[in-house]
């Protein structure tokens, strides 16, 4: 699982870095970062925020199980 996580971190600094490295501005850097974080607080959002505070008996195994969720959940 460590292995796991080492690789998700250097295919992301690998990737951020090439388009840097092509497009070596300062905007380009804001907004690869604005980019990176808004996935990440959408990811947290989708796992913790909806499983701790909005419905606790629910349990999300990946991200499409939370759209699944989502989408019965509107059809109610």
């Amino acid at each position: 699982m460590w292995l796991k996580g080492v690789l998700f971190l250097l295919i992301g600094m690998m990737s951020g870095g090439i388009l840097l490295i092509d497009h070596g501005s300062l905007r380009m850097a804001l907004l690869l970062g604005l980019c990176v974080w808004g996935f990440c607080r959408a990811y947290y959002f989708a796992f913790y925020v909806i499983e701790r505070w909005v419905d606790p008996g629910y349990k999300f195994s990946g991200l499409g199980h939370f759209l699944t969720y989502v989408w019965k959940r509107r059809r109610k």
